[in-house]
């Protein structure tokens, strides 16, 4: 149970993404909008291409929900050149991998090849862009996939609808509330004409970054990366207009539950600023020196001296309108969810009343360097942050200045976000139980 809730975490609750040297790139953009970053590191022979759509879960109707996960998988169809299935095999057999990946504020994909294999990956990704097969049978079929993805990660998996349960309780206006799988409803009775409108609207070259990173030469990256995408057509600017929510000032509280558990858990959730925002620096410390790690507090005030919890989280989920600020645990024993809660919130309090310790601060710098370094350990991770600091946070340099941000965050500031932040009024909780045959 803790290890499931841990990889959970790590995979959907991710925050903490900087370096601690410098990492050197070029940018160019194209006549068709498309922005380009370059990344050279010859250490080793291998690059990775890759692309970064702002579109993601908030996007589109909410009567067609799911729509640019969806396309995470449909744009692997094919294209005008790659038949059907093609391209998945055309990869492997090059000596390269691929994968992509979607949430509520983009989708990237990425193709990582030998360095001989450059051209290849451009010619790929251009090939997506420019003109994908949108039909049919590749709608049919990845309805298919989809569904059995909805099935394994969500319907019959243990905890699988954690993040349904705090999107829907936590937002009302904002389109946060769906989920970033969608309603399978919507993806049934959506008309392939919705379909290619969606592509025609979100994934022109003008709505994306490109970043090629690894053993590269920037004069030829540059004019190959011209050849192939130059003949993609800019599309209108993707104009947004989302609702936003008026602040929580009475706790909201809320029964959610699932068929495949056994033990029941409690979630207190709080919407935050987006994470762009020196707020949401401040709450990743908080975050982390509540519960990063067996020495955080509520690890060992739960786990190690009281046995109340299998597992305790305090997680930041970065997203760009809105952050969510998540308490989690799991009750061991006949120890209740009030119980695991109001430790939970002692913590908070202190905090709240009382600058952490100088030693405390010291293990959280520690700690952010640490995981900073690992972040960006490899050209597939430097490549992915490089993209997410240019689209969702406007910034490519964060990648060279994050950590003095974190380096920056006094004691005294993490006091006052805290209180600021963090109340019991603030917040939606989520009683998340086992479901009974008759429910």
């Amino acid at each position: 149970m803790k290890n499931y809730f841990m990889a959970l975490a790590s995979l959907l609750f991710i925050s903490h993404q900087a370096i601690a040297q410098k990492v050197e790139f070029e940018e160019f953009d194209l006549d068709n909008g498309l922005h380009v970053i370059m990344h050279k590191d010859n250490t080793a022979p291998v690059v990775i291409t890759s692309v970064m759509y702002d579109v993601g879960g908030k996007d589109g109707s909410r009567e067609r929900t799911g729509f640019a996960h969806f396309f995470e998988h449909l744009l692997f169809e094919g294209s005008e050149n790659i038949e059907r299935g093609e391209f998945m095999k055309i990869i492997p057999a090059n000596g390269g991998t691929f994968n992509a990946n979607t949430n509520n504020d983009r989708t990237y994909y990425y193709e990582i090849f030998p360095s001989n294999k450059l051209e290849l990956g451009l010619w790929l990704e251009s090939e997506r862009m420019l003109h994908p097969v949108i039909d049919q049978v590749g709608v049919d079929t990845q309805n298919e996939v989809v569904k059995e993805e909805k099935r394994q990660s969500m319907d019959n998996r243990p905890y699988g609808g954690l993040l349904k349960a705090i999107g829907e309780n936590l937002f009302s206006e904002h389109p946060y509330k769906d989920t970033v799988i969608g309603e399978m409803d919507h993806l049934d009775a959506a008309t392939l004409e919705e379909f290619n409108a969606y592509f025609d609207k979100y994934y022109g070259p003008n709505n994306a970054v490109l970043v090629v990173a690894g053993d590269i030469d920037y004069a030829k990256t540059k004019a190959m990366v011209i050849d192939y995408f130059s003949a993609v057509k800019k599309k209108p600017e993707v104009v947004r207009d989302f609702k936003m929510e008026a602040p929580i000032t009475e706790t909201k509280k809320a029964v959610a539950y699932d068929k495949n558990i056994q033990i029941p858990a409690i979630i207190a959730a709080y919407r935050l600023p987006g994470q762009s925002t020196r707020e949401a620096y401040i709450l990743d410390m908080i975050s982390s020196y509540l519960s990063g790690g067996k020495s955080s507090v509520l690890y060992k005030k739960l786990i190690d001296e009281k046995k109340e919890a299998l597992t305790v989280q305090a997680v930041n989920l970065g997203q760009v309108d809105y952050n969510i600020f998540a308490l989690f645990a799991l009750p061991s024993g006949d120890v209740s969810l009030e119980t695991l809660l109001a430790d939970m919130d002692e913590e908070i309090v202190k905090i709240q009343n009382e600058l952490i310790s100088e030693r405390d601060y010291n293990k959280l710098l520690n700690q952010f360097e640490n995981d900073f370094v690992n972040s960006n350990s490899s050209v597939a991770g430097i490549a992915g942050s490089l993209a997410s600091y240019y689209l969702l946070y406007g910034d490519v340099n964060i990648i060279n200045n994050q950590l003095e941000i974190y380096r920056s965050i006094t004691r005294e500031e993490i006091q006052s976000v805290a209180k600021k932040y963090l109340s019991p009024n603030q917040r939606v909780e989520v009683q998340y139980l086992p479901k009974k045959e008759d429910q």
